[in-house]
């Protein structure tokens, strides 16, 4: 359920919580298909099914980057911000892809507010803790400390 705040002094007043769990989304081979066409990341582990059925993880697996990539897609079902008129990705402090990702699982990501510090005029900046998790996995697919930037919310 995607969850609404009225300002950026709502939202952080969620700092250091966990403030959205996604719907799981699933990883097909098409999608892994053009991310490797987009990225020219071909390797066979992603792209050939046949030939990765015999390797390491007994199928093809997403990319690591096609898994962080899904971050916006994340981010945009869990929460919205009232009034803000622009979001952008800052960067990402801290990436780890701690297991794989195989073609036909599903993913969804927990994200927990770590800062959220006022831009002047009218924007904040967030740092938020993704972690990507693999239905049925022992251990998150990837962590991530993602920073993002809005504008235009009251404060």
């Amino acid at each position: 359920m995607k969850r609404t705040f009225q300002s950026y002094s709502e939202l952080a007043a969620c700092v250091g919580s966990e403030v959205a769990v996604s719907e799981w989304i699933p990883v097909t081979q098409a999608q892994v298909d053009q991310f490797a066409e987009a990225t020219g990341d071909h390797q066979w582990i992603h792209v050939d099914p046949e030939r990765a059925a015999q390797g390491p993880f007994g199928g093809p697996i997403a990319h690591g980057f096609l898994t962080l990539s899904l971050l916006p897609r994340f981010f945009e079902s869990c929460f919205a911000i009232e009034g803000a008129r622009m979001g952008v990705n800052y960067g990402l402090n801290r990436v780890r892809f701690m297991s794989p990702v195989p073609v036909g699982s599903r993913v969804r990501a927990r994200l927990t507010l770590l800062a959220c510090e006022p831009l002047a005029p009218d924007g904040v900046q967030m740092t938020w803790q993704a972690t990507i998790e693999r239905e049925g996995a022992d251990k998150p697919a990837c962590v991530a400390e993602s920073l993002t930037r809005s504008y235009g919310a009251a404060a």
